[in-house]
């Protein structure tokens, strides 16, 4: 069988180095807040390029304590309009209704499958912020994004959780450094993954960065002392020192899952799939290769008897969750056929050239 993501072997490359960290771990006895935590949130912001990076518990309370800062700091009022891909993990939205806003849903782009510069301008004259997902670890048009931000004074949002590394074209920055704020997840199969749960805030705002510290630590800068109403959602320094040696091969990683992209690219030929869109940069590290079939019962069930692994990422759409049955009479047809279609194939940095290859012909016999 080959795995869709082989988790044991991606960490078991680093496995002297982390049982040395759990051991540094255990004798220094810091676990939470630590040195380790301050050392990899110093790393990460560098790695990005932004003054500031603050870890969290995971990548949803990353995403809520940004939204919840600006509230904090008044730039965002209870019952503000965030416009939000309709395509996306459902933790993208229920980050919206956590900080008590209004998620306005909007159709993506069918080729990239991030939220489209072509969302009815009316919807922005209303709303206060927008949230880019970079989808599957590909940019969102950002470009086109940060002119709508200004045009239309928005606070412009990444949702960063599937793009560490990715960078954008136009100005050879990184994803969490081209918008106001960042969210990133460090969920075990993300390109920068834990092992176990996590995500950070990546910032160059000064204002933000001190709210959404207080946040993360009960509203506390210093022990059984509150000033603010907060949240408990921080790293785990042991986890924190994990992430800092697994951030020194993510560049590496993240080339390799491009390669492999390239060769899936070049190499399948079936017309009964349609490819991901890749322009053959690094603005897409590829957490998942995505790939669409008409008759995906059909093909997933071909996959399993050729012990092919597939992931479905996602396989309802937000909208038709019975948790968000209020947004269920929208319409989103172009959303709606991606997730009835989509399917993803293996893909990771510690794939064989035979791997690679037997995923190729195996796609091209379907």
């Amino acid at each position: 069988m080959i795995k869709f993501l082989d988790l044991y072997k991606i960490n078991n490359r680093f496995r002297d180095a982390l049982e040395t960290s759990f051991r540094n771990s255990l004798e220094n006895a810091h676990f939470i807040l630590g040195p380790n935590v301050t050392h990899f949130e110093n790393e990460y912001a560098n790695y990005c390029g932004t003054k500031f990076c603050i870890t969290t518990g995971n990548g949803l309370d990353a995403l809520t304590l940004i939204l919840k800062g600006y509230v904090a700091l008044g730039k965002l009022n209870r019952g503000d309009k965030v416009v939000v891909p309709a395509n996306t993990f459902i933790a993208t939205i229920l980050s919206v209704l956590h900080a008590e806003l209004v998620p306005v849903l909007a159709e993506p782009d069918p080729d990239t499958y991030t939220i489209s510069v072509h969302t009815d301008k009316a919807v922005f004259v209303e709303a206060k912020a927008v949230i880019m997902v970079h989808l599957y670890g590909q940019l969102a048009d950002v470009n086109s994004f940060q002119k709508i931000a200004r045009d239309f004074n928005l606070l412009l949002i990444e949702d960063a959780a599937q793009a560490h590394g990715a960078i954008s074209n136009l100005n050879n920055r990184k994803a969490g450094n081209l918008s106001h704020a960042a969210a990133f997840s460090f969920y075990p199969t993300k390109n920068l993954g834990a092992l176990g749960d996590g995500g950070a805030v990546t910032t160059s705002d000064s204002e933000l960065f001190e709210v959404v510290k207080l946040l993360r630590n009960y509203g506390s800068q210093e022990k059984y002392t509150n000033k603010t109403i907060g949240y408990n959602s921080r790293l785990d320094d042991m986890q924190a020192a994990f992430l800092s040696l697994k951030l020194k091969s993510l560049d590496l990683d993240n080339q390799r899952r491009q390669d492999i992209a390239k060769r899936y690219l070049d190499g399948i030929t079936n017309s009964k799939l349609k490819l991901p869109f890749y322009d053959g940069s690094k603005n897409h590290v590829f957490y998942a290769f995505v790939v669409e079939v008409e008759n995906r019962s059909d093909f997933t069930a071909y996959l399993n008897k050729n012990k092919v692994e597939w992931l479905i990422h996602y396989p309802i759409p937000p909208h038709h969750q019975e948790a968000l049955k209020e947004f269920s009479h929208f319409k989103l047809p172009i959303t709606e056929k991606i997730h009835k279609r989509v399917i993803s194939l293996p893909m990771s940095p510690v794939m064989s050239d035979l791997e690679i290859q037997t995923v190729i012909d195996v796609l091209n016999t379907y």
